[in-house]
């Protein structure tokens, strides 16, 4: 499956969950991850989506250590059964504490 046919079951998912999954672009700052997901009563996480078999560059690692080293919440997830597991933790409300301790990179 393609990376963009996995964002989009990203940005399906979260929106059926009252969230929004917007694409993130930070001129001058490449490697930034995919997506910003914003969900109810303030919870937000970063997402950066990849094939089943895709790989980080270092750019993205160097970004994503970043992020999680200033304490936000940081996904990498890998193929559609990744996102479709990411989104039922979401509904349930575990992703959060998982994120925390650094599970989803």
């Amino acid at each position: 499956m393609r990376e963009k046919d996995i964002e989009r079951i990203l940005v399906h998912g979260v929106q059926k969950l009252g969230g929004a999954a917007y694409k993130f672009i930070s001129p001058g700052n490449d490697g930034v991850p995919d997506r910003l997901v914003v969900m109810p009563e303030g919870k937000v996480c970063f997402v950066e989506l990849k094939q089943d078999t895709g790989k980080l560059s270092g750019l993205q690692r160097v970004q994503i250590r970043k992020l999680a080293g200033i304490g936000q919440n940081v996904a990498v997830l890998y193929g559609e059964d990744e996102v479709r597991v990411f989104l039922n933790q979401m509904r349930s409300g575990d992703v959060w504490l998982q994120l925390q301790k650094g599970l989803w990179m």
